[in-house]
This record gives C-alpha cells, sequence and structure tokens, in this order.
C-alpha cells in the first residue's frame, strides 16, 4: 500500500510506484485476495484509505459472485492479460448501479499477485452521452435558425389577417380569430426560446462563486416555485472558483431547481439537495483543439420525487423530451447546451425516490501571464 511499510522487492515497490501515478483506480491483491496495493484513485473508489484495505480482503467490498473474482483467478493462473466489460461491482460497501470496467493482468515480479485496474463506467458514459447532447444542441441551433427565418413572417401574416377579420367577424367567428392570434403568439414564443440555441457569440467567462450562485438560485425558489419545500445545503466551502458566466449559470439552476420543486410537489417529506465537491481525475477534450480540460468541481441537486421515465431517461437532454404535459421539452436540452458550451459534463442518474443531475466543470485558473492562453494558466486553489 502506498503509505504502508512493505518488505517488497525493490523492482516491486517501483511497480507500485508506476502504477500509483496511473488516473484510474488500481489495485494488487495476493492469492488470499488481500490487498497488497491501492493507487489514491482505488482509495477513493473503495472510500477506504490503505491502511484499512491493507487488512481486508476483496470479498469484503465486492459481492462474492461478482465475476471479479474469477477474471482475477484467471489472471494468476495463466500468468495473462484479460478484461471485462460492464462488470456489476454493486454492493452496500460500494453503492448502488455500480458498473465497471476490469483490466486484469499476472505481475511477472511476483507470480501470486494481480493487478486491477479499474475503468469507472459512469464517467466513460457521461463522456459519450456528452458528445451526444452537444450533437443534440447542434441540431436545434441549425433548427432554431431555420424556424426564426422562416417562421416569423408567415406568422406575422396570419396573425395581422386574424386581426384584421375580427373588426368584421360575428362574435362566434372573433373567437376563432381569436384562438388563431393566440396560438400564433404561442408558436412566436417557443420559436423565441429556440433561437437562444443559436447563439453563437463566445461566452464571457469569469471567477464565479458557485455558493454565491446557489444562494441566488435558493433565495428566488423559496421566493416562488419552491416556497413550500424544504431544501438543504451540503457545500464543500473550500473550493476554488469555477471558470464561468454567472448569469449562465444562475439559469442552469434556476431551471434544474424548478424541475426538482416540481418532482416534490405534494409530497409531505419533499427535498431538495444542493450539493458541492472536489472530484479530482476527469478529463474531457476540448472540441476542436488538443487540450484536455480537467473536471475537478462537481455541483448536484437532487431530489426525492418519483425520478425520471426509465423510457426517456436516456434522452432527458434531448430537445422537446419532456414528462410535463404543457412542457415544451427544451429546458434541460438549454441546460446541457450551456454547461457543454463552458466545456463541462452534466448526467442524470434518476430511480423512484431519487433523482440527481450532476454538473462536472473546470475551476477558475489565473493566467501566469498577462497574454497566455488559459490551457496555460495556473490553477487558482
Amino acid at each position: 500500500m502506498p503509505d504502508t511499510p512493505t518488505d517488497n522487492p525493490p523492482m516491486l515497490d517501483e511497480a507500485f510506484q508506476i502504477l500509483n501515478a496511473l488516473p484510474h483506480p488500481v489495485i494488487v491483491v495476493d492469492a488470499d485476495g488481500r490487498f497488497r496495493f491501492a493507487n489514491s484513485d482505488a482509495e477513493q473508489f473503495f472510500s477506504a484509505g490503505s491502511a484499512y484495505l491493507a487488512r481486508k480482503r476483496l470479498k469484503d467490498f465486492v459481492p462474492g459472485d461478482s465475476p471479479f473474482f474469477s477474471l482475477v483467478d484467471q489472471a494468476r493462473l495463466q500468468q495473462a492479460r484479460f478484461s471485462e466489460y460492464r462488470v456489476d461491482v454493486s454492493s452496500p460497501r460500494l453503492g448502488g448501479e455500480r458498473l465497471v470496467d476490469l483490466y486484469v493482468s499476472s505481475m511477472p515480479e511476483a507470480p501470486d499477485l494481480v493487478v486491477v485496474m479499474i475503468q469507472q463506467r459512469s464517467i466513460a458514459e457521461k463522456m459519450d452521452r456528452q458528445l451526444t447532447h452537444r450533437s443534440a444542441a447542434r441540431t436545434v441551433t441549425g433548427l432554431a435558425a431555420m424556424l426564426a427565418h422562416e417562421i416569423r413572417n408567415p406568422l406575422s401574416g396570419i396573425k395581422g389577417a386574424a386581426q384584421l377579420l375580427a373588426t368584421s367577424a360575428s362574435d362566434e367567428d372573433r373567437a376563432l380569430t381569436r384562438l388563431i392570434q393566440e396560438e400564433a403568439d404561442r408558436i412566436v414564443k417557443l420559436v423565441d426560446r429556440m433561437e437562444v440555441f443559436s447563439d453563437q457569440r463566445p461566452i464571457e467567462r469569469s471567477a464565479v462563486n458557485i455558493h454565491s450562485v446557489l444562494e441566488h438560485v435558493k433565495t428566488l425558489g423559496k421566493n416562488g416555485f419552491a416556497r413550500e419545500v424544504r431544501i438543504l445545503e451540503l457545500y464543500d466551502p473550500s473550493l476554488p472558483p469555477v471558470l464561468a458566466n454567472r448569469d449562465q449559470l444562475v439559469q442552469v439552476f434556476l431551471n434544474l431547481l424548478k424541475n426538482a420543486a416540481e418532482a416534490v410537489k405534494g409530497r409531505e417529506d419533499g427535498e431538495i439537495r444542493l450539493t458541492t465537491a472536489f472530484r479530482p481525475g476527469v478529463r474531457l477534450s476540448v472540441p476542436g483543439t488538443k487540450d484536455r480540460v480537467t473536471l475537478p468541481l462537481e455541483f448536484a441537486v437532487e431530489d426525492n420525487g418519483e425520478g425520471v421515465p426509465e423510457d426517456i431517461r436516456e434522452h432527458i437532454f434531448d430537445p422537446f423530451v419532456t414528462t410535463k404535459p404543457s412542457g415544451s421539452g427544451l429546458g434541460l436540452a438549454l441546460v446541457a447546451k450551456i454547461v457543454g458550451d463552458h466545456g463541462g459534463v452534466i448526467e442524470c442518474e434518476s430511480q423512484p425516490g431519487h433523482t440527481v443531475f450532476r454538473i462536472l466543470m473546470p475551476a477558475w485558473r489565473e493566467l501566469s501571464e498577462p497574454d497566455a492562453p488559459s490551457t496555460a494558466a495556473d490553477e487558482q486553489g
């Protein structure tokens, strides 16, 4: 283990030092299933320190019927490498719905030891889904531009004609012309909302205190749509600022908070949690460049409502997908666009009684030189 004295041969200690530098959870187990090594990411994955893991076996964390064990035994017996994808390691110790990819290999320096690298599927799938969200946003961008150009003018003519007809129509017909005008206005409002997607101007970003944003959003909610809802705040006060546009962040969290308030409406135990935390180790490629941005800041909005229906859960950020009878299905699509434009990731995890919208975003970095690009900046702690 990294901080535990061992009598390992120097070559093995050097191997452990290399494994400790890998950006994924890595463990080494012996023939009895005992932890012989765990890097810092593995400590986070198992929610336990190295000294504690050194006294435990793998079976203390992973269900006994998991293919995890057969894969480890196979690698040890055959002195070879194996991999398996989407392995379920869900347990009371590790939490529910834990799917991982496993990369298992024997260690030539010590035949009784097996090294295991764990790739968390939730992170990989977040990256894949984020690309889907961005693609959907680009589709809406083109659609919004087309609608603004092709629909506004005809709608204006239709509304004007209805107004003229109303001047000489009977009372019964006037009701119909009024309906035409109202529907034309409703379509114009929908086009106006979609036009936000076609805004390609650069985002003006600066150092933003996320807790100030969340407090502002909470105040708005408690004075309006979330007046009767209990809102809990679980913040990490040591977080650095987030690199973002404050007004757009307010729009994102106001939308998420409103959705959460509607999800728990009518429940006596209805509750919303706003959380912030530091989550190192997640990196995302920046579209159009070779840069990779670290996303260490995690913000979440949780509620204990009925949850998102399973049939739309994977498409919740797509345009026009909604569970509300009168909803347009553009709110979460806009949220995904804003988060994506900031270089971040948003994901929804939902089951009856617990829904969480989790956002990963980059921290603010202070420029080391006046003209230095942001990718070369030093991180502000």
